[in-house]
């Protein structure tokens, strides 16, 4: 179906979004702005969207995560759905073998997703392709499809597929295909490529979710964010001038891979919400990429100091402001703190001076460092609690500093104050997703070592004593040997 052939009906009846201030900011500046779904939380901008695995966020139970933090939205990534792409080519929506997500009875206005990994209704869902932070897959995308990693290895999402689950799943707001070049800097040929292949993966998605293909009934409800690739203005041209004229009725959001793309953005398209993929590693990152115009983040660095077990300890824009010409490297305040640290062993103070947040206002730093030398799983949990709470004051304070029009000042203040980087990791984490992959990769050794490897050992003497015991099959000359009985001379 061509773009000329779809409905004059906008996807805008889906998703508000609301600049407050400024109402018309250029383009390469920090914005206020409110993200509003029918039913749903409404997200105040600058904001993050945490991220989940299988559905949940990292060591949160959904109970804690409704009682004990502020997360009222989450990214899910299909990737992890892997029986969705695992069973492709079986046609049939309750076919023998279907995936159990698609399944799931539901009413007409209700979210298979949601229902399954049992949501609040009030939460917003976005669902992508891949989980954030994804591991490097091969580069085999084609015209039709990308490559993704499930339980049985590398397979590929069709694009055909990843429309099909988004009918079925029904998430609030849909991420679009995009063909990425990971893990390596690509060619001219290969740019082109990906530029052609985004453009066809946002013609087909957006004309058949929103075209006159789909039944009354059956016509989605989400909203789409259309990809933007992390290349030059030149080498999208076409595909960006594409989505400001004829797809814009159907796109209600853009998905960036890189704060530099920020600056290509048509002109038209500059009152869409921008949710950013570009995996910032330090706030440092998103306050240079909020002063660009960002509205919505994935921060992966939040898991990954919990994972470590690592505190964030920042306020923005510093608790205490330090003069220019004070400044000393080493007497930056660190970003985080690490608790495997032996130095909060006895320590009962809180993990952050004046934090509010459940774990500092119940538990202390030696606390939190016995269970992580235990290896107990509340360690991770009471992190996750602490850290995401920090982010959402972080946010906070970022919005509130727009709104007083001293951001760019505030920025300098703590870049003055905190470290430009998180301290080193020193002790294990939990066990990481996609432990089945190479340290660093082919020929490499394992990121774990075997767990049952030891087991081995055993079987071999088991066998060996086996050997030595008499079994139904065991002959003659073998019963003699064990003792039982004597062979009849001629």
């Amino acid at each position: 179906m061509s773009c000329s052939e779809m409905p004059s009906q906008s996807t805008d009846e889906m998703v508000h979004f609301t600049l407050l201030s400024p109402a018309a900011a250029p383009i390469l500046a920090p914005r206020l702005g409110k993200l509003a779904i029918a039913g749903r939380k409404a997200i105040s901008t600058p904001n993050y969207i945490p991220l989940t695995s299988r559905g949940s966020v990292p060591h949160v139970a959904h109970d804690v995560m409704r009682e004990q933090t502020a997360i009222g939205s989450l990214f899910i990534g299909l990737e992890d759905c892997r029986s969705v792409i695992e069973k492709q080519g079986q046609p049939g929506p309750h076919r023998k073998g279907a995936p159990p997500i698609y399944n799931v009875p539901t009413a007409p206005n209700e979210s298979a997703l949601r229902k399954f990994i049992s949501l609040p209704e009030d939460f917003v869902l976005i669902l992508g392709p891949r989980r954030i932070p994804s591991i490097v897959c091969p580069s085999t995308n084609t015209p039709n499809s990308i490559s993704v990693l499930t339980s049985v290895g590398f397979r590929q999402l069709e694009a055909g597929q990843y429309v099909e689950a988004v009918q079925k799943l029904r998430p609030d707001i849909v991420v679009g295909l995009a063909d990425l070049a990971q893990g390596q800097a690509p060619g001219l040929k290969r740019r082109v490529k990906m530029a052609d292949r985004t453009h066809a993966f946002t013609s087909h998605a957006t004309g058949s979710l929103y075209g006159g293909t789909i039944t009354e009934e059956a016509r989605l409800k989400a909203a789409y964010f259309a990809p933007v690739l992390p290349l030059e203005n030149t080498q999208q041209s076409l595909y960006l001038s594409d989505l400001e004229q004829e797809l814009r009725p159907y796109i209600s959001g853009l998905a960036l891979y890189e704060s530099a793309s920020l600056s290509i953005l048509p002109e038209n398209l500059g009152n869409l919400p921008r949710l950013l993929f570009s995996g910032p590693v330090t706030p440092h990152d998103i306050l240079r990429e909020v002063s660009l115009g960002g509205d919505l983040f994935t921060v992966p660095f939040v898991g990954i100091a919990s994972d470590a077990g690592i505190a964030l300890d920042f306020t923005f824009p510093s608790a205490s402001p330090t003069a220019a010409s004070d400044v000393n490297p080493r007497e930056l305040q660190p970003l985080a703190f690490d608790l495997w640290s032996s130095s909060h062993k006895t320590d009962t103070s809180p993990l952050k001076a004046a934090c509010d947040c459940y774990t500092c206002t119940h538990h202390h730093r030696a606390y939190i460092h016995h269970l992580l030398s235990a290896k107990e799983m509340l360690a991770w949990t009471l992190l996750q609690i602490h850290n995401h709470h920090t982010m959402d004051t972080f946010f906070a304070a970022i919005r509130e500093s727009i709104q007083r029009g001293t951001f760019e000042a505030d920025i300098e203040t703590f870049t003055r104050t905190y470290a430009p980087e998180f301290p080193e990791r020193t002790g294990e984490g939990p066990r990481l997703r996609g432990h089945q992959l190479p340290a660093a990769g082919p020929n490499q050794p394992r990121r774990f070592p075997r767990v049952y490897g030891r087991l081995d050992d055993a079987a071999e003497k088991f066998a060996e004593s086996q050997s030595s015991v008499a079994t139904p099959d065991t002959g003659a000359d073998g019963l003699e040997a064990h003792g039982f009985a004597q062979k009849d001379l001629p």
